[in-house]
Parts: structure tokens; C-alpha cells; sequence
């Protein structure tokens, strides 16, 4: 996660607090929200996934009446200092960089599989 943190700082501009609290709740979000075995198996092949889905904030909306999605996962990030700019760029470079770890057809199909998450990425 080192390195995904380093070019969220470089190439976004977010402090490292910040980005890597995002990059929780993407890979939070994603295992929420994606097909559950494509999803955890991406998670597994991404060094450091897990403690940085332990480091994000709870999601105040699990199993709540507001449910989840991709606004959820922005407003979230948001909560934690980021800019919608921002989380728009933190979520399309963390895209990136798991299409780089584990390939273009697994994210494919998660990123396919979530409603809204492909007009981010």
C-alpha cells in the first residue's frame, strides 16, 4: 500500500492521513459492493489491502436504511478532508493501480458489477 500511498500524495495532493484512510474505504466499499469473491480475491493480491480496510473509519451505513453505493463511499471520503475532486481522482488512481496488481479483467468485472462506480473510474 506504501506505493499506492505515495502517488495518492504525489499525483492528488492528499496528505497520507487522508489518502490512506480513502484507500480504506475504496477497498471497504468494494468488498461491500462487489461481486464477493472477485472482490476479496483482489484484496488478497494487493499487499497491505487488509490493514488499510482496518485503518478506514466504520461505515456508518452498514445495514442501515441508507445503504451504501458509490455516494456513500465518496461522502465518506469527503468526511475524512478530501474534496469531491478529489475522491474522484484518489478513487480513479486506486482503480489504476489495481488494474496494474491484479489485471484489467478482474477489476473489469468488479468495477463492472457496481452500479455508478464506472462513471468514476
Amino acid at each position: 500500500m506504501d506505493e499506492l500511498i505515495g502517488r495518492l500524495v504525489a499525483n492528488v495532493g492528499v496528505d497520507r492521513a487522508a489518502a490512506e484512510k480513502a484507500v480504506g474505504i475504496i477497498l471497504q466499499f468494494l468488498l461491500k459492493e462487489g461481486p464477493a469473491d472477485k472482490a476479496k480475491a483482489l484484496v488478497d493480491k494487493m499487499p497491505g489491502a487488509q490493514a488499510a480496510i482496518a485503518a478506514a473509519p466504520p461505515d456508518p451505513n452498514s445495514g442501515g436504511v441508507f445503504g451504501g453505493g458509490v455516494m456513500a463511499a465518496g461522502s465518506r471520503m469527503m468526511a475524512v478532508g478530501l474534496s469531491m475532486a478529489q475522491v474522484q481522482a484518489v478513487t480513479r488512481e486506486t482503480i489504476g493501480y489495481a488494474r496494474e496488481k491484479v489485471g484489467e479483467d478482474a477489476v473489469g468485472e468488479i468495477v463492472g458489477a457496481i452500479p455508478g462506480l464506472g462513471q468514476f473510474v
